[in-house]
């Protein structure tokens, strides 16, 4: 008989009794074996070792214990261990309830409730996970109003989603998003519903897209049926059109593409269409737009007109942090102007040239460079067709440099410079230029002075210093502008200066400083003059070759400091009045140096004979022919007042500056034979007004008088029937610029491109207006924190800068106004998304008004619409412009304009 009974406790064990045991061994063996095989349990995974154990509890009975076979899971057909459900930690946190469920493997949490898991964050009202099946739901929840509240927020990485409902798998990573709100960059999107089918790829249905900040009720938005989203790189888009305020519009197109990285993508850029009066039809500011890396970019646009006139231009900016940064812009027009076979028919060829570098002062200390140019043709602020900038076109002048400045810390210190200098008048069309220039300087050096210590006395204060300027000038016009000409005619030198200087006090007020000056001036060119008798006048020829020539001289003077104080007791507010005047005396000599002087014939005969010297023509002059003993007056006087502060709780008085300088300056030359008494040149300025209007005036007395052709003779003025001085020329200049607050007033964007080009830094001349890209403001950009949200009451914000200019001439008796003028220029801010400006002016000689310009700009949230007109002058013009302000959409835009007739004067 054979009994099989497995207890119910681990380990298992097969229990076999036998009996009448001595009757067949081979019976009992067999038995055993097969026991022991068919009733074994078999596991996948090794387990503690099981015995079947056979013992003599009774005489009959016999327990085996055989150990369990292990299987090797690392054999081919092996069963895998099965994956926990969950892969990492759950966190989560909910205000009302967190429940969980093991029948249904399911957390919910509800009210304010967060899941943390993995890289996904989820906030919702409401959020129900299945761990079994990896899936995640969230949604809202009402209040006791019965209002949707807590609109769920799905986080994964960088991408954020706020949709009604979301359900998304943990594990497969696909996401079902209903009427989802997302940020890219600047775009806000809505879709009603979004299908994620892993990391990188969502399809969107009816998707509104906007730069709207109101996302819930844009102002505007463009409704695309079908898209597909990939984050931080691209959307692609179906058929889309634009809506305005809920209401479709006819802008429509039939696919779209819009690149969404952080990075700069390279693209077209659409061109404006414009109808002109005077060169047809034209496209504007196409292009293309190069992201050639992080450090550096390209735009290339141009223009095309019907008539045959176009532009090209090229704008790059580069930078590397905490090194250096610029940008270089060059501009080329090809104007034509009106039509071939007319007789006002013209071409005419501009281009311009910019570039501004700038080097963080960090990176090299004891190396600098920079660059800041401005050149091209002298009329292209005048008659550019893409530009409008008013304070461009009256600039008479414009100026470039480059430089290169190392400093070496030897002992004495070293400074080198290595620049060139660029000078154009836009009306005469002449042109200066420096290239290049070289600067080295030596730091002063006191040979007789203790490495220690105060330096005392004449000789311990006894100091030089050692000074090189070499230069390679150019004088030419805008035709000869970069010809072989322009450079056949320059004129090169170099300078060598060595001053020597100390100081000494005397009875301790008196302060008397001792100057000698060395200079050594070496040229490559010199002149030859003579007379030719087979042209029988005289001839100038050019002499090649190394010359140069040595000069010194010496000053002295005396100076002090007088100081007074006119106490006006404790009544009144003002309670008393400083003087300080520094008056100076300074005397000057230098010797003659005629061993530098030749003579020439002037005629055939050979007895007419004229002095020249053959450094004539250089760059730093000539030697002085005759020597020279001056005495220098100047007196330098400053008011100041000291009145009761409008604070009681302050003990000290406040200073009041009255005048900020009044100088008088005249000199008297001891060597002259005859009008011996410089004019005295009279300077001041002042603030006025707490320091915001700030005046300036300056006249020149002439102590002698005139004959009748207007030549000064040497008869006192007094002495000829006149006054002690004769009033010859004056000058009165004011400006005045404050706000609403009462404050400076600030320059506007518009201002830096006005200050590059040349022009002025605020918009008394107007505001310059670029068509490369008119998205920004005229006027000043407020900060948003700041805005008021409603209409202004009394309180609207306003600006006004007030210039005023008087010129009085005299020097030959005529006693006239040649000047006298006054411009403003002013913006209100009517609410905080309406703002006007103007900017005008009167002159009362020419009896006119000068340029003016009117300003309107309108805030639409999303968009700008801004309007300018130059009514009057020669650059009457008008500009109309509405588009979005976000740089992504700039092509979403409509502009009219009318330009000046190529600004032809």
């Amino acid at each position: 008989m054979c009994k099989f009974d497995p207890p119910k406790s681990a380990p298992l064990f097969t229990k076999v009794v036998l009996i009448h045991l001595r009757s067949n061994l081979l019976h009992i063996v067999f038995l055993a074996t097969f026991l022991t095989i068919c009733c074994g349990k078999v596991q996948a995974q090794e387990l503690p070792a099981k015995s079947l154990n056979v013992s003599r509890t009774q005489k009959d009975t016999l327990t085996v214990s055989l150990p369990t076979t292990t299987v090797d899971t690392s054999k081919k057909g092996s069963v895998e261990p099965k994956k926990p459900v969950l892969e990492d930690i759950v966190r989560r946190k909910a205000k009302g309830y967190e429940r969980m469920n093991q029948k249904t493997k399911q957390l919910t949490l509800y009210d304010e409730a967060e899941l943390y898991y993995q890289d996904v964050e989820l906030t919702a009202g409401i959020i129900v996970m299945n761990y079994e099946t990896n899936e995640v739901s969230a949604g809202r929840i009402k209040d006791s109003t019965g209002t949707l509240t807590q609109r769920p927020v799905f986080k994964q990485g960088t991408n954020v989603v706020e949709p009604d409902s979301i359900r998304f798998n943990t594990k497969t990573k696909k996401v079902i998003i209903y009427n989802s709100r997302s940020q890219q960059g600047e775009l806000n999107f809505i879709s009603e519903i979004a299908k994620r089918e892993n990391d990188s790829v969502y399809f969107l249905s009816r998707t509104k897209f906007t730069t709207s900040e109101d996302i819930d009720n844009p102002e505007y938005y463009f409704l695309a049926r079908k898209a597909k989203f990939v984050p931080k790189k691209k959307v692609v888009v179906g058929f889309t059109n634009m809506y305005i305020a809920d209401v479709p519009t006819p802008i429509a197109v039939p696919f779209a593409f819009f690149p969404m990285t952080t990075k700069s993508q390279s693209g077209v850029l659409i061109p404006t269409f414009n109808d002109t009066n005077n060169r047809g039809y034209s496209l504007q500011n196409g292009g293309y737009y190069f992201a050639i890396s992080d450090y550096l970019d390209l735009k290339l646009t141009g223009d095309y007109f019907t008539n045959g006139s176009y532009g090209i231009r090229a704008e790059t900016n580069y930078a590397l942090r905490y090194k250096f940064r610029g940008n270089v812009n060059f501009r080329y027009e090809n104007q034509v102007f009106s039509e071939r076979g007319f007789p006002d028919y013209s071409r005419t060829t501009l281009y311009n040239i910019q570039w501004s570098h700038s080097q963080d002062g960090k990176s090299n200390p004891n190396s600098r460079f920079s660059a800041s140019v401005n050149l091209g043709s002298s009329q292209f602020f005048q008659s550019s067709f893409n530009q409008l900038a008013a304070a461009s076109r009256l600039n008479n002048t414009l100026a470039s440099s480059v430089s290169y400045s190392k400093t070496f810390n030897w002992e004495p210190q070293v400074n080198i410079t290595l620049s060139a200098t660029h000078s154009q008048n836009t009306q005469s069309q002449a042109i200066n230029m420096t290239l290049p220039t070289f600067n080295a300087s030596m730091d002063r050096v006191f040979p007789f002075a203790p490495k220690e210590g105060i330096k005392k006395g004449f000789f311990q204060n006894i100091n030089f210093q050692y000074n090189v300027l070499g230069e390679n000038r150019i004088n030419t016009t805008d035709s000869l502008f970069f010809k072989p000409e322009m450079f056949r005619d320059a004129q090169a030198g170099m300078r060598h200066s060595i001053p020597i200087n100390t100081n000494i006090k005397l009875l301790k007020y008196f302060s008397v400083p001792f100057n000698v000056n060395y200079n050594e001036v070496w040229y490559i060119k010199t002149i030859n003059r003579r007379f030719d008798p087979d042209l029988n006048q005289v001839v100038e020829r050019e002499v090649g070759g190394f010359d140069s020539f040595r000069t010194y001289n010496f000053s002295t003077g005396i100076g002090t400091t007088i100081y007074g104080t006119y106490d006006f007791g404790d009544k009144g507010k003002v309670k008393a009045i400083r003087h300080v005047m520094r008056p100076t005396v300074s005397y000057n000599y230098t010797p003659s140096f005629d061993r530098y002087y030749d003579t020439y014939a002037t005629d055939a005969s050979g007895n007419m004979q004229k002095e020249y010297t053959r450094f004539e023509n250089g760059i730093y002059g000539a030697p002085q022919r005759n020597y020279s003993n001056v005495l220098g007056f100047l007196l330098s006087n400053t008011f100041e007042a000291k009145v009761t502060d409008k604070d009681s709780t302050k003990t000290e008085y406040k200073k009041i500056m009255l005048l900020n300088n009044l100088n008088f300056q005249t000199g008297y030359d001891i060597s002259a034979d005859s009008l011996r008494w410089s004019p005295v040149r009279v300077s001041g300025s002042t603030l006025l007004f707490k320091e915001k209007m700030n005046v300036n005036l300056a006249a020149t007395l002439d102590p002698y008088s005139i004959n009748a052709a207007g030549r000064r003779i040497n008869t006192f003025n007094i002495d000829n029937g006149g006054s002690l001085f004769r009033l010859t020329s004056a000058n009165v200049t004011m400006n005045y610029s404050f706000d609403s607050n009462f404050g400076n007033k600030k320059n506007n964007a518009a201002g830096e491109e006005n200050q590059r080009n040349g022009g002025r830094e605020d918009d008394l001349f107007g505001t310059a207006t670029d068509f490369r890209d008119r998205r920004k403001s005229q006027f000043d950009e407020e900060d948003e924190d700041t805005k008021p949200l409603e209409l202004y009451a009394a309180d609207i914000p306003w600006d006004l800068t007030l210039a005023y200019s008087l010129t009085y001439s005299n020097d030959r008796r005529q006693s006239e106004i040649t000047g006298n003028s006054i411009m403003a220029s002013g913006n209100l801010t009517l609410t905080p998304k309406w703002k006007i400006g103007a900017s005008t002016g009167y002159d009362f000689v020419q009896k006119g008004i000068t340029y003016t310009q009117l300003r309107f700009e309108r805030d639409l949230l999303s968009w700008r619409m801004d309007f300018t007109w130059v009514p009057i002058d020669i650059y009457k013009s008008w500009g109309f412009f509405i588009g979005i302000k976000s740089g992504m959409l700039s092509d979403i835009k409509w502009e009219r304009q009318s330009l000046p007739d190529g600004g032809r004067r």
